[in-house]
């Protein structure tokens, strides 16, 4: 039973975990930078992007191949999304060099965003336009983004070279202190990707939470409340903008998905970036329903229906009381820029 149990839960958890593959110059340092985030499972080094089967460190080095020194991330999405794993890789590349990576030079040591899925593609492109809006480089941002079609895994001495062992160790640490890319991320990213993660895992206590929020906005997000219908702040709001994480400030509704429902609370046909959300199976008040949660304040926002319009045929029903709006002609020079594609 205890065995049974055991791989039961093993299944469970491989549920949330995704794949990513980047080239970000040196697998060694790619590999150690992003395996210390939390959420991040496993990181394997090895060649992406060529034609050449299972092509060897030499053949990718010397440039016989179309291959890049790649990374493929295995990570838990219920504690990293893409998109903040995707500023982490940002932030330690330079994103603006077309030949290279710091000391290294060569087409094989250039950078890119490998999507296996379009979601993947859509999220890196927002990504990328959300760096490039805050004109943290004066050169273009050119990291391409690339279709998988294929990873090979490095030959084994190079997996964990970082820590392997005392002699790759010292290798790794001179290497790495003589690259410069420590020294690029200190001057262009130390600043910045605390204001790009934004409110991203940081988790106010319960006192700090009573503080910041009303009653009524505590009650529901973080007690699993329900506000009365009808009388609530964004019920009946037309404006065009986007709703937000009252707790994070995390974008999670457009008012380009907003519709009447006559419910009594604001409903959405989907969410603005479903990585911002958690959905759960609610058994409460005798009754199967599916909870709507903010991934990363963990707030409780409402439920998610199958009884709305196309084209999603579904009906996020919201607590007016979980959101902020943020009105369109606000969004231009916020962190919130980037949605006003929508618009």
């Amino acid at each position: 039973m205890k065995y049974l149990l055991y791989i039961f839960l093993l299944s469970f958890n491989a549920l949330s975990l995704e794949i990513a593959t980047f080239a970000g110059g040196c697998f060694w340092c790619v590999e150690a930078d992003l395996e210390k985030i939390p959420g991040v499972r496993e990181v394997i080094s090895g060649y992406s992007g060529g034609k050449k089967i299972s092509p060897s460190y030499q053949e990718v080095s010397s440039g016989k191949t179309e291959h890049l020194e790649a990374v493929q991330v295995r990570f838990d999405s219920g504690v990293i999304s893409f998109r903040d794993l995707l500023i982490e890789f940002f932030s330690i590349i330079d994103p603006t060099d077309s030949s290279g990576q710091f000391v290294d030079r060569g087409v094989h040591y250039s950078t890119a965003i490998f999507f296996h899925n379009a979601n993947q593609k859509k999220t890196a492109g927002d990504v990328k336009k959300l760096i490039e809006s805050k004109k943290i480089f004066k050169k273009t941002i050119i990291t391409p983004i690339i279709k998988y079609k294929n990873f090979y895994r490095a030959e084994t001495y190079h997996q964990d070279f970082y820590k392997k062992n005392k002699k790759s160790i010292k290798r790794y640490k001179a290497y790495r202190k003589h690259s410069g890319r420590d020294e690029f991320i200190k001057k262009y990213w130390k600043k910045h990707k605390a204001n790009l993660l934004g409110s991203h895992g940081i988790k106010l206590s319960k006192k700090e939470l009573k503080n910041k929020l009303t009653r009524m906005q505590f009650y529901v997000t973080q007690e699993n409340g329900t506000e009365p219908p009808f009388k609530n702040k964004y019920y009946k709001n037309t404006r065009e903008g986007i709703y937000v994480d009252i707790v994070s400030g995390e974008a999670l509704f457009s008012s380009k998905d907003k519709f009447k429902s006559g419910t009594g609370w604001p409903s959405f046909t989907k969410p603005i970036d479903k990585d911002h959300i958690v959905e759960k199976d609610d058994s409460s008040l005798f009754m199967k329903r599916v909870e709507v949660r903010s991934r990363y304040s963990d707030s409780h926002l409402g439920h998610v229906f199958t009884d709305g319009p196309k084209p999603t045929g579904l009906r996020y029903c919201i607590n007016s009381a979980s959101l902020r709006f943020i009105p369109k002609d606000e969004l231009k020079g916020s962190r919130y820029e980037i949605y006003l594609r929508d618009f």
